[in-house]
């Protein structure tokens, strides 16, 4: 093994100012004669030679590249390098531990600006969501924001636009009313600035090149006199935190209330409705239909009655239980009979037992749809309609939704959703 006779120290900084840093580091500081510096904030560190650093300083303008490797490569005698906050939390560190032996490398880290962010915001970090958007593409980002989590923190990048990278991602996924965004600018240093930014309306002028977003869920009161009369935006239902994707999207709900024909007057069952958006949106299209949402999970029947009153509608009855056991329990004949029927939720031999027990009662004209994602149950499905005297059909449900890159845009696909849709014949 090569003996290292030299090291390169990886200092992270939270401020400009020479006399903010511990003694340990002053005194490396002044006995260290090659020092880099990130370009961004090289002529506040080269004001520190007239602090009284002792002998000449030879400072680098640093980039970050391979540039800054090979002046690294090229000294024989210690060398600082200087990043922010914690340089192995999305910063240099992972560069240098990639070109350089572990024996050559100290790492000396300061608050990551994140801590140092919440801190600020006096929010508690512990479950929230890192990502980085700097040098990279917004991917991540867009798969980690389709899960909701309660709060992210964004490392952003100021020579791709990320901001606003940010700002159409939050729309595209109906996210705008969904969170808080916090712009923290030059966290720690002199000129610290934290504003909430209402992304609405365009992006401040000002802003510093040294900033990071952090995403925080918002506590707005829903009023329902601005809802659009079909279509509502997925973001207005609550669902559940760690099951986000536990709701029928936009897209699929307009068609399957639209394969319903939904009657002025009449009976409909909600099936594994979740957090009741089937339900509930055609209880607001039809305000004198009797809506039964049924769903087993715990919890289901509090998220449909919140979302009832953000919609400004009232189910008749909400259940909180397994559909097998209402279909077999002595009072399912108390219950009014369906008009409408939708069928989710559950598995194939489930949907088969509700269709044995329920489409025998439902007369001409009487509606069942069955949102299917695995292709292998239609058939049988089908045939089991058809044998109860329902004519079917079967659409493909596939849509796609335009989102922002630092590139421009592309299109994502949505989870294709078959709709099978069976009308009493007889």
């Amino acid at each position: 093994m090569t003996e290292v006779y030299r090291r390169i120290h990886v200092v992270g900084i939270n401020s400009y100012i020479f006399k903010d840093l511990p003694s340990k580091l002053q005194d490396l500081f002044s006995k260290t004669e090659n020092i880099a510096v990130p370009n961004l904030y090289f002529e506040e560190i080269k004001s520190w030679s007239k602090s009284g650093l002792g002998k000449k300083k030879s400072f680098f303008s640093s980039k970050s590249n391979n540039e800054l490797v090979n002046w690294l490569r090229s000294k024989k005698t210690d060398v600082i390098l200087i990043s922010r906050g914690d340089p192995l939390w999305y910063g240099i560190g992972r560069i240098l531990l990639e070109n350089f032996s572990k024996d050559e490398l100290s790492f000396y880290p300061s608050n990551a600006c994140i801590q140092l962010a919440f801190s600020k915001l006096k929010i508690p970090w512990q479950d929230t969501v890192n990502i980085s958007i700097h040098g990279r593409d917004s991917t991540k980002l867009i798969e980690t924001l389709k899960t909701r989590p309660s709060s992210l923190a964004i490392i952003t990048d100021s020579n791709n636009k990320s901001l606003e990278i940010i700002r159409k991602n939050l729309s595209e996924l109906n996210l705008i009313d969904f969170y808080d965004f916090w712009l923290c600018e030059e966290i720690g240093f002199d000129d610290e600035n934290i504003r909430k930014l209402n992304l609405k309306e365009s992006l401040p002028s000002d802003i510093s090149s040294l900033n990071i977003v952090v995403l925080t869920k918002t506590k707005k009161i829903f009023s329902n006199n601005n809802l659009p009369l079909f279509g509502i935006n997925d973001s207005v239902f609550r669902t559940f935190d760690d099951r986000p994707n536990l709701l029928t999207k936009r897209e699929v709900r307009v068609q399957i209330l639209a394969d319903l024909e939904l009657p002025k007057h009449g009976v409909i069952w909600d099936i594994g409705a979740g957090c009741g958006s089937i339900g509930l949106e055609a209880l607001k299209l039809r305000p004198n239909l009797d809506l039964f949402c049924i769903d087993k999970r715990i919890g289901s029947k509090a998220l449909i009655l919140e979302n009832s009153k953000r919609l400004g509608v009232k189910p008749k009855f909400i259940l909180e239980e397994d559909i097998i056991k209402t279909l077999n329990t002595s009072n399912l004949s108390s219950l009014e009979k369906p008009n409408r029927l939708v069928i989710g939720g559950c598995n194939k031999k489930t949907k088969l037992q509700i269709i044995n027990k329920l489409a025998q009662s439902m007369r001409f004209g009487d509606i069942i749809v069955v949102p299917i994602i695995d292709i292998q149950t239609i058939e049988e499905l089908k045939e089991q309609l058809e044998n109860k005297k329902f004519k079917t059909n079967l659409n493909l449900i596939q849509t796609y939704k335009s989102l922002s890159i630092s590139e421009g845009m592309r299109l994502e696909p949505n989870n294709p959703v078959f709709l099978l849709k069976g009308k009493k014949s007889i």
